[in-house]
């Protein structure tokens, strides 16, 4: 799945790392306040920028990133990585999946932050984080490293997958479903658990590869 899986886990690390640092600056007293101030902003911004085009392109992203899309998809790509019988990549995905799924409920419970204002979908459950930035981006960096060989054109769709989580993100900002500060940290929760439970799984693997055989 992955050429350095060292490498994996630093970058998985600083992406989960920036997550958690998103979520802190939210919830803590002394810094919640200034994170509101930009997520007032943008907002605001986004209200000022509404047009059909635009609106009809972020409401597709709403579908894209619903559990009627992921899941098909993820349930596609599992019963092919099966039949390729490849069974640490099929491992490696379904627990990404899984653990990300599993953060999003009891963190919007705990955060237990507002929605903002005027969104144009319906929405439910608490804002923080983006649960549609978690599961678009893991599912599509998920996707490129289990079935994508390595080389130049995994490369080229690890960029469209970033940039796809980009777009979720921004996406549910400009449906004013969520707050700016919910999709960054979803989206660095999804592309880190992504990554990073492929180089751990790769990483176990090497290590147990360079144990002296058992006599």
């Amino acid at each position: 799945m992955l050429v350095d899986a060292r490498r994996g886990l630093v970058v998985s690390g600083l992406l989960l790392g920036g997550a958690v640092l998103v979520g802190t600056l939210v919830v803590l007293p002394a810094t919640r306040p200034g994170v509101q101030a930009v997520d007032d902003a943008v907002w605001r911004w986004a209200g000022d920028v509404q047009n059909g085009p635009t609106t009809w392109l972020a409401e597709a992203f709403a579908v894209l990133g619903s559990a009627y899309v992921n899941w098909p998809l993820r349930i596609a790509a599992l019963l092919l990585i099966a039949w390729r019988q490849h069974w640490l990549r099929l491992a490696a995905f379904a627990l990404a999946v899984v653990t990300s799924e599993l953060f999003i409920g009891p963190v919007k419970d705990a955060v237990d932050r507002p929605r903002p204002p005027g969104a144009l979908i319906e929405t439910t459950a608490a804002s923080f984080p983006s649960g549609h930035a978690i599961a678009g981006t893991v599912t599509a960096v998920g996707l490129v490293l289990v079935l994508a060989p390595p080389g130049p054109a995994r490369w080229r769709w690890e960029v469209r997958a970033a940039l796809f989580g980009a777009a979720m993100a921004m996406s549910r900002v400009y449906l004013r479903a969520h707050w700016l500060s919910d999709t960054v940290a979803g989206a660095l929760l999804g592309a880190g658990l992504a990554l990073g439970v492929p180089a751990l799984f790769m990483a176990v693997r090497e290590r147990v590869q360079r144990l002296p055989p058992v006599r």
